[in-house]
């Protein structure tokens, strides 16, 4: 980390009245295809439950095949289970994978026999990575990043203002302060938000931003940077166009130009992360109507653009966010494609009674918000507080994910199989919104052994029922004694995979342990029931 590390500040953007804004384009008529959403009960019931759910759709949840085996020789022995079972008001839907039917077991072949295994949920605020309250850095002026991190910090957001280059290279200086501060970043087991601005505002009379040219040749200068640190990159704003980077105030009258700007950042950035627009009318001109989970799944440039709202709650329209005569149907926009691509923001100023925690915890959640700003607006932090409903968006920002129940074998045979299920909620507002996948971790007294499933837990979404079900496969050469099933779900890149704290930890009580989430044990005995597969590897068939 660099030594240089000058006392935290507040930005000094948030001194300036930027809630003002009002662009004229945000007066256009009502999106493509705004509608009624069909989750504005289960976001209502997400607000208000504080730890259960309902089902926000009818599209369900993918079990999927297995991916990759991996053994090593690290043995983890922490035995833990749970009795104590809860129940979720939620809708199970289970679509089946591609199968991998090597050694599956045939009907010859009998399983061991399975038996519940019931888990307590648990309301603790505990930290998660790419979710949750955010703070305020300057990444690139050396600020001490390791103190975010012991406050339970997960996600910062900075802002890298190229004033000095509106019309000319970013110097080398400039790109290596961004890249140390990724660096320190990653130090810390942080990830970041990014926005790259020409100025501070202020609105109506901005500073200037660049010419069309000089946008394009930054974005094409930092796409290397970029790359290079994707794995601490939660996600990149839009950004450049306009005051504070919001695209609105273009001194270069660059909003003609948005779509050419945002194809070039959307090829800069890396394919497995995505950008937000300030403004939902933006993504409706760019590409129609909200997203559907076949566009999601599809996974182009439709899906990798999600929204920030940085006046939330500041007043009927969130201060332009929403035509003033078209408020509702451009929430339904906001609703539906929000389903499926990121959401978060900041409030910028205190608006009694719509800022406060009733409306703050309905629109949170209807809205599927993944992160929102701690440091701004300091009023609106502090009625929240004052509230009492802090503690609970803390708690729910994001994905929540939580075992409900699992069906194991508690007795098996080297080589044999066995029926698995487990069961998840999420019980957050959003799902996860940047690729991740589950692994199954068999840890004992020869070892490690692991497997990847293809299951992508961006489909894992909010108010919904996960199902894992399959059948697991035991390896043959596995030493009598005591095993340790788990469920991990670590970072995608190897940069990150092996360190917890980028890893999701499940809303259980005792379950956490080092980055994986205990699912519970299996002796495993030669003589023990079930039959058992010839020359078997450890693996995963899914239903």
């Amino acid at each position: 980390m660099r030594t240089r590390s000058p006392a935290r500040r507040p930005p000094s953007r948030h001194a300036v009245a930027r809630w003002l804004i009002t662009p004229l384009a945000l007066a256009l008529a009502l999106p493509s295809c705004a509608g009624d959403s069909g989750e504005s009960d289960a976001a209502t019931e997400g607000a208000t439950s504080e730890g259960t759910s309902t089902s926000a759709g009818s599209d369900g949840s993918t079990t999927s095949a297995t991916a990759t085996d991996a053994t090593t020789n690290t043995t983890n022995t922490t035995n833990t289970t749970t009795t104590t079972t809860t129940t979720t008001n939620t809708t199970t839907t289970t679509t089946p994978g591609e199968t991998d039917t090597t050694g599956t077991a045939g009907p010859d072949v009998e399983p061991a026999p399975t038996a519940p295994v019931a888990y307590t949920p648990t309301d603790e605020v505990f930290p998660n990575p790419e979710r949750g309250i955010y703070r305020y850095v300057e990444l690139t002026e050396g600020w001490d990043l390791q103190e975010f991190a012991a406050d339970g910090t997960r996600l910062l957001f900075s802002y890298v203002r190229l004033d000095d280059y509106r019309t000319q290279a970013i110097a080398q200086p400039l790109l290596d302060d961004l890249e140390a501060g990724l660096d320190d970043a990653r130090d810390a087991g942080l990830k970041v938000i990014l926005r790259f601005a020409y100025n501070e505002g202020p609105y109506p009379d901005s500073e200037p931003d660049a010419p069309l040219q000089w946008v394009l040749a930054h974005i094409d200068q930092l796409a290397p940077l970029l790359a290079e640190h994707e794995d601490v990159i939660a996600l990149v704003q839009a950004g450049f166009i306009g005051a504070w980077g919001e695209w609105h105030t273009s001194t270069n009258d660059l909003l003609p130009h948005k779509a050419e700007i945002l194809s070039a950042l959307l090829t800069a950035i890396p394919p497995s992360r995505t950008t937000q627009l300030r403004y939902p009318l933006y993504k409706d001109e760019l590409y129609g109507a909200p997203l559907t989970e076949d566009e999601f799944l599809d996974g182009g440039d439709k899906a990798r653009v999600g929204h920030h709202n940085d006046c939330f709650l500041a007043s009927d329209t969130d201060e332009g966010t929403y035509p003033d005569d078209q408020i509702e149907p451009w929430k339904q926009y906001v609703e539906q494609d929000t389903a499926f691509v990121v959401m978060g923001g900041e409030t910028c100023k205190d608006n009694p009674p719509r800022s406060e925690c009733a409306t703050a915890l309905l629109e949170l959640a209807r809205f599927h918000y993944s992160f929102i700003n701690q440091d701004w607006h300091p009023d609106v932090i502090a009625s929240w507080q004052d509230g009492g409903c802090y503690e609970t968006i803390d708690r729910l920002l994001g994905y929540r994910l939580q075992l409900t129940s699992a069906q194991l074998a508690p007795t098996a045979r080297p080589g044999g199989w066995f029926p698995l299920v487990v069961e998840l909620d999420n019980v957050g507002w959003a799902a996860p919104y940047n690729p991740r996948r589950a692994r199954l971790v068999l840890s004992g007294p020869n070892g490690e052994h692991a497997v990847t499933l293809d299951d992508d837990l961006r489909t894992w979404r909010a108010g919904q029922t996960h199902l894992i079900s399959g059948a697991l496969r035991l390896p043959d050469d596995l030493t009598p004694g005591t095993y340790e099933l788990a469920l991990a779900l670590p970072d995608e890149s190897p940069t990150l995979a092996e360190r917890p704290e980028y890893a999701i930890r499940l809303a259980n009580e005792g379950v956490w342990s080092a980055g994986r989430n205990t699912l519970g044990v299996i002796e495993i005995d030669p003589d023990g029931p079930g039959g058992a597969l010839e020359e078997q590897a450890f693996g995963f068939d899914p239903d």
